[in-house]
């Protein structure tokens, strides 16, 4: 089933329904004032224009409460709150329009006509939506759609994964395309009757010929090492990834399963950010950045020229870096070194680094010379709080120590970091393993509180010139 046409059938609903009720709502209560009416002249165009504007204003609290985010494996039961929540929410941010309007005399009329929006509004979007999720469920469980699963492995856990998800009495959305092997010796395997498409080292080549959206980790204990590398890849990727629980998972209650069909698996996390805030997170990354492009455009300015008068090259450094899912991107600094410092090949910093310019060494102590960073935040690069962003060079000596650290990859790079405000600059490849514990701690334990506790620890540091 295709998502975004699953996601624009709910949008389609949700604005015509918010229309309807918006309409009815009008006609038992008649909303425009004499001024409105005089203006348009039209009381059906005024049903019509209102009606336009009332659900977009919808369609933005539904997307903003991540209504449009699709899963296969939604919830009706967790979508009856959520759309009662957020029907209460716009609502009431509604009556505040209202109430400074001034539409209504008395307080009963108001109260009733909230009360009959909040129920217009609830029904008319609930029902369609609810309709739409059940013929998608229902779909699922009869097999005719659902989400492209492998499974990694080709020892007896895989072949009790492949049984149970074959056997089930009513399916929970797997469709099993095949399977790999860690050791490439899976060829053997036809009573499977799965098909073996390679060994797990080209993973990341398989998962893009065949489309896979799932991946099920059945190894057995003897390919733990090799299984660390193959979820470093899968971090950079888009797939849901989980594992056969064992023993102590169940009784810790690390598996989480609240779909009632479906085999129980441990999900390993790509991100923990709510989708609700995951959007609120990418807003204020782009509104903060215009604010503050705008307000620090005059130190930008004496920045720019006191880097130039001061050492006779380029204002603006550019670099190669990775950001998210393993995408290259060049970021912009303030050039804080003298030109062509890196000319014997490629050089961490420290704070004794004879190759920072005087001005250079100020701008680090207070961060200023990541203010081009903003930038790349409006061009969707990074964002205000991630991990920071490396070289590719870096990067592989990295894993080589530390395969997990692709997991940072599943987020967008940021300006500044828990590892950065905790740990601070790293002058080498130690330092920055250690300094990527903080950002895995971040990744786990994403959302809007702490990106907020990280600015504020990073705006002390800028101010008391901590920075390097």
């Amino acid at each position: 089933m295709n998502k975004t046409r699953l996601a624009f059938a709910y949008l389609f609903f949700d604005i015509t329904g918010s229309s309807a009720a918006w309409i009815l709502f009008c006609k038992l209560f008649y909303i425009p004032s004499d001024s409105i009416t005089q203006t348009l002249n039209n009381e059906n165009l005024f049903f019509i224009k209102s009606s336009v504007i009332i659900s977009l204003y919808w369609a933005i609290i539904f997307f903003i409460t991540g209504f449009y985010s699709i899963s296969l494996k939604r919830s009706r039961l967790l979508e009856l709150f959520f759309s009662l929540a957020a029907t209460i929410l716009g609502v009431f941010l509604f009556s505040l329009i209202l109430l400074a309007k001034n539409y209504f005399n008395s307080t009963a009329v108001y109260l009733s006509s909230l009360s009959s929006l909040t129920l217009y509004q609830f029904l008319f979007t609930y029902i369609p939506r609810t309709v739409i999720t059940s013929i998608t469920a229902h779909r699922v469980h009869r097999g005719l759609t659902g989400y492209k699963t492998l499974i990694i492995g080709s020892g007896l856990k895989a072949y009790e994964v492949f049984r149970k998800i074959r056997d089930e009495k009513i399916l929970g959305g797997n469709l099993l395309t095949g399977y790999v092997s860690i050791n490439g010796n899976g060829n053997n395997n036809h009573a499977w009757d799965l098909k073996y498409l390679g060994k797990a080292s080209d993973i990341m080549e398989i998962i893009n010929t065949h489309l896979i959206e799932e991946v099920i980790i059945a190894t057995e204990d003897e390919e733990f090492e090799e299984l660390l590398e193959i979820i470093g890849k899968l971090q950079c990727t888009d797939v849901t990834i989980k594992a056969v629980p064992s023993i102590k998972d169940l009784l810790t209650g690390r598996v989480e399963h609240t779909s009632i069909f479906g085999t129980p698996f441990l999900e390993i996390p790509n991100v923990t950010i709510s989708p609700t805030q995951a959007i609120i997170k990418q807003l204020m990354d782009y509104s903060l950045s215009v604010i503050f492009l705008i307000v620090l455009l005059p130190l930008i300015l004496l920045l720019a020229l006191a880097i130039r008068l001061t050492d006779k090259g380029p204002v603006i450094f550019r670099q190669e870096r990775i950001g998210k899912n393993g995408r290259p991107f060049i970021i912009l600094k303030f050039r804080s070194m003298y030109k062509d410092a890196e000319k014997s090949g490629p050089d961490l910093s420290d704070k004794n680094d004879p190759r920072i310019t005087p001005v250079g060494r100020f701008m680090r102590k207070h961060r200023l010379d990541e203010i081009p960073n903003l930038i790349n935040v409006l061009r969707g690069e990074m964002s205000f709080v991630g991990p920071r962003p490396e070289r590719q060079y870096y990067i592989d000596q990295i894993v080589k120590k530390a395969p997990h650290f692709m997991r940072l990859l599943k987020v967008k790079p940021g300006i500044t970091s828990w590892g950065q405000v905790k740990y601070g600059y790293a002058s080498n490849v130690d330092q920055m393993i250690e300094r990527l514990e903080y950002d895995l701690i971040y990744i786990d334990n994403m959302s809007l509180l702490i990106d907020m506790k990280i600015l504020i620890y990073t705006a002390i540091i800028i101010i008391q010139g901590k920075g390097i």
